[in-house]
């Protein structure tokens, strides 16, 4: 199958590769061996992000640590 890049690197995909991703609205795109990599990505609500870092112990002040220690590290 051919998928068309536009002059505004726009790419389509062919409906019948999209239909078999019905609630999919976002992909990960990633270069590869010379390929292009596409992967179905779920984004999930800011909430769900919360809980989650609520449930592994970590504190908004963690996040702010992590985020000062990577700049340091250029």
């Amino acid at each position: 199958m051919l998928a068309k890049l536009t002059s505004k690197n726009q790419l389509t995909l062919p409906k019948n590769i999209v239909a078999q991703f019905p609630e999919v609205r976002y992909f990960s795109v990633e270069a590869e061996y010379g390929r292009i990599i596409l992967e179905p990505v779920n984004l999930q609500p800011l909430s769900a992000v919360r809980e989650k870092m609520e449930q592994l112990g970590i504190s908004e002040a963690d996040i702010g640590k992590a985020v000062a220690w990577s700049r340091k590290q250029k």
